[in-house]
């Protein structure tokens, strides 16, 4: 057995991989959620947001800090069901797909927006594109485990019929 073999006989499983994908976006919501209680992420939200039709509506219901808490809330309680993950099949599914939702929404803000740096152009990012372009490896860790948290509820359906 070459000393290549003997490494890959002692790599931990593909779950290792799952449940560091899950912890990770797990300080992610949370760091971020909590985020969203603050006056300063609240103005930074609302630069962004508060002209975006997905969340235009809730600033004036709402106010600038009342939207940022909301989003904030949904982001906490994100993080919560991926947690719950770890022992529940189904909360971890849910909360997978409200990942996947949170992260297609904040990547379509690019969509008709001026993403390049002025006097650059492709492929010198600016501000907003620095922004969102790390949500596409966020959005699909959250597909990931919304994947593995979909196999494992069925396959524990299977199993109970």
């Amino acid at each position: 057995m070459t000393i290549i073999d003997t490494a890959l006989h002692r790599l931990p499983a593909p779950s290792a991989a799952i449940q560091a994908l899950r912890w990770s976006m797990v300080f992610i919501f949370a760091m971020f959620g909590i985020a969203k209680f603050a006056a300063y992420e609240a103005e930074g939200v609302a630069r962004i947001a508060d002209h975006y039709w997905l969340f235009a509506w809730m600033y004036p219901l709402w106010g600038v800090q009342g939207a940022s808490n909301a989003i904030g809330i949904l982001e906490l309680s994100a993080g919560a069901l991926i947690a719950a993950g770890a022992w529940s099949h189904r909360a971890g599914l849910i909360g997978g797909i409200m990942g996947v939702a949170t992260f297609l929404v904040t990547l379509s803000f690019a969509i008709g927006a001026d993403l390049w740096q002025a006097g650059y152009g492709f492929p010198f990012m600016g501000s907003l594109a620095q922004f969102l372009f790390k949500d596409a490896v966020l959005l699909a860790a959250c597909l990931a485990l919304s994947l593995d948290a979909g196999h494992r509820l069925a396959r524990t359906r299977k199993g109970a019929t």
